[in-house]
């Protein structure tokens, strides 16, 4: 039984590990080299990187540790483990590839195929992250803790975040670039739900916000 929960947890490992990547090699690779933002705290971090030049690397993580300070009061200590994890190893992959990675994809003059690959690349990265019993960062923990603190479906409160970073991005970034980050936006909330839901009913339940002074007082 312990060889096999060793096992069980090296593959749930492996697929926040490679859902991290995919997450970063896109986030590189296509949304910063094709100059398309993010919903987010990545968002955040791009704009970050676009307006202050502060890597994404850094100002990741200084968004994340509060938020994951936070979750662990409201989730179970396997799933912020799992979570800092993702963070940790987006850091270190986005910081590699920004300093040692010579592959250009320039697609600028085929957005629509950009926000498309953008969107197919991070839904199925963070849907892996997601299926591995993590997340890919802060703004998807403050999804699950608003999701269940007021019913409302972690789909709609990842559009919801993500449209109020894209808003800011208005500031600095064009139109243009924008919308089609709206296209990308949209078609990795579908690809998360196909990832997260296939050969399974729904997401395995995470630990709920619920007070639990009542249960325990009748509990007496």
């Amino acid at each position: 039984m312990r060889n096999h929960n060793g096992v069980s947890y090296l593959l749930r490992l492996t697929v926040i590990l490679f859902g991290t990547f995919l997450l970063a090699f896109t986030y590189y690779h296509i949304n910063y080299q094709n100059h398309l933002t993010e919903g987010g705290f990545v968002g955040l971090s791009l704009l970050g990187k676009y307006v202050l030049g502060v890597s994404p690397s850094i100002s990741i993580l200084i968004l994340d540790i509060p938020v994951l300070l936070v979750a662990m009061l409201f989730k179970g200590k396997a799933f912020v483990c799992n979570t800092f994890v993702s963070v940790a190893a987006f850091t270190i992959f986005y910081g590699l590839m920004e300093r040692y990675s010579g592959l250009v994809i320039n697609l600028q003059d085929n957005l629509p195929l950009a926000a498309l690959l953008s969107g197919v690349l991070t839904g199925l990265g963070a849907g892996l992250v997601l299926r591995g019993g993590g997340a890919s960062g802060g703004d998807d923990i403050l999804s699950l803790l608003i999701s269940e603190w007021k019913g409302i479906k972690v789909g709609t409160v990842f559009i919801l975040m993500d449209v109020i970073v894209l808003a800011l991005s208005l500031f600095y970034m064009p139109l243009k670039e924008t919308l089609y980050t709206v296209i990308a936006v949209v078609v990795a909330g579908y690809v998360i739900t196909l990832t997260t839901s296939l050969g399974k009913p729904k997401l395995a339940k995470m630990p709920k916000i619920q007070p639990t002074l009542g249960k325990a007082q009748n509990i007496r």
